[in-house]
């Protein structure tokens, strides 16, 4: 590995450190004397019956580590469910795991099972919710009528045309019986404390994981008119729901003057912002001035386009690294493998020239970009060097959105395997 791949590794993973949840957990949790404080809230453990832990996503299974630890035989009982290969040994906790970003029968079974224990949850009790990215697909309880095939048709489609995360936890959150705080009113005469790991872009608490314990904003109406502008045939269980909500024939998710949420803390424990400094730092450290660049939204392929037109104009003679956040999506048009990561260090090298000293590392925070194995991938000379090699034509791969074999050929692949923790992605672009 060279120099520069090793620095952007190096890099990559002290921003991942940094927005560990379990350090995120012992950092916004502790017990002073008889009370678990978390801000400026304190809860009287001597006047607490029960202590229930629900929770999901990709980072929960640490989250749940840091609990057991901090509050012991404490906990009376709980449920987390996870993405397949990201539990943990746990003792008073039960993990789950189930399918993401598709939701399986498995999510369905661990999702009953936290809606049972927050029923019965009483006003001498404290329930503690773990929320990370990846919780909306992991925790399918739908609404009469609507099946677990339907939604997965749905969220197939979605995904495919390209659809924001903003836009696809709008329309789960009208078809959900977790989702858009519902999970909070029903733990509700409980005190609730929702301990949250934002994968969202402006951290909105009734996006990430689509808020399971946070007012909801949106509509049935916004949820219909996502629907659509992407023109696709939606499941007639589901548009007949939507439809129904938006006529006032259903009734609306929770907003923010219900006054049951009097009873909700909400505290964002880590975000994209959070990795983004740590990297900045070890970039220092290693020497290079560091550059932020704006957040990254919108299609892969534009954006790897602008940070490479930006990485250019940064050339001089000490050494830069352009650093950027956030969460771009792909519009599939081919039948290929890889994720939007993978997409933007495919377009990224199809930009670059052979003598530029420009070396890229795009990746997913969680360790998995799209359906593989890989966190994201490296775009440098290296990965020219091969292209030119091998013979290979990175245009034809890209219009068969197929990052993941270009990147895999050309040896530019990075794999981390699950990093147990969710804030987006990160491009780190180091310039000579």
């Amino acid at each position: 590995m060279s120099k520069q791949r090793q620095d952007l590794k190096t890099i990559f993973d002290s921003a991942i450190l940094a927005v560990s949840p379990n350090h995120a957990v012992e950092n916004h949790l502790y017990i002073k004397g008889s009370s678990l404080v978390c801000g400026k809230k304190h809860y009287n453990l001597k006047e607490i019956s029960n202590i229930y832990i629900l929770g999901a996503g990709k980072g929960a299974a640490p989250m749940v580590v840091a609990l057991e630890k901090l509050l012991g035989t404490r906990i009376t009982e709980g449920v987390v469910c996870v993405k397949y290969a990201h539990s943990l040994p746990t003792t008073k906790v039960h993990i789950a795991e189930a399918s993401h970003p598709v939701p399986d029968e498995n999510g369905v079974k661990a999702t009953a099972k936290m809606l049972e224990l927050a029923e019965n949850a009483g006003e001498k009790d404290l329930v503690i919710c773990l929320i990370t990215g990846g919780a909306s697909a992991l925790t399918p309880a739908f609404v009469q009528n609507v099946s677990l095939a339907d939604v997965q048709t749905l969220t197939n489609d979605l995904l495919a045309c390209g659809a924001s995360i903003h836009e696809i936890n709008s329309i789960r959150k009208h078809i959900s019986r977790f989702s858009g705080g519902t999970l909070a009113v029903t733990a509700v005469p409980a005190q609730v404390l929702s301990l949250i790991v934002s994968d969202v872009i402006g951290d909105d608490l009734s996006i990430i994981a689509s808020g399971p314990t946070s007012p909801d904003p949106s509509s049935y109406a916004c949820a219909c008119k996502i629907l659509e502008q992407y023109r696709f045939a939606v499941p007639s269980s589901i548009n007949e729901h939507l439809h129904k909500g938006m006529r006032g024939e259903v009734k609306e998710t929770a907003k923010e003057n219900n006054p049951l949420f009097a009873r909700v803390q909400n505290k964002l424990i880590a975000t994209n912002a959070q990795a983004l400094m740590a990297a900045q730092k070890k970039a220092e450290a290693l020497g290079y001035k560091v550059n932020m660049a704006p957040t990254m939204e919108g299609e892969a392929q534009n954006i790897a386009k602008m940070l490479i037109d930006s990485a250019r104009k940064l050339k001089g003679q000490t050494p830069v690294c352009l650093i950027a956040g956030g969460e771009t999506t792909v519009t599939l048009k081919g039948d290929g493998l890889g994720g939007r990561n993978q997409e933007m260090a495919l377009t990224a090298s199809l930009e670059l020239k052979r003598d530029e000293t420009i070396h890229c590392l795009f990746a997913g925070t969680d360790g998995t970009d799209g359906p593989t194995d890989a966190a994201g991938g490296f775009s440098c000379p290296k990965t020219l060097e091969q292209m030119v090699k091998q013979n290979i034509d990175g245009s034809q791969y890209l219009a068969h959105n197929d990052a993941y074999h270009f990147l895999k050929h050309t040896a530019s692949l990075l794999k981390t395997g699950p990093t147990l923790t969710n804030v987006m992605d990160i491009a780190i672009i180091l310039i000579d």
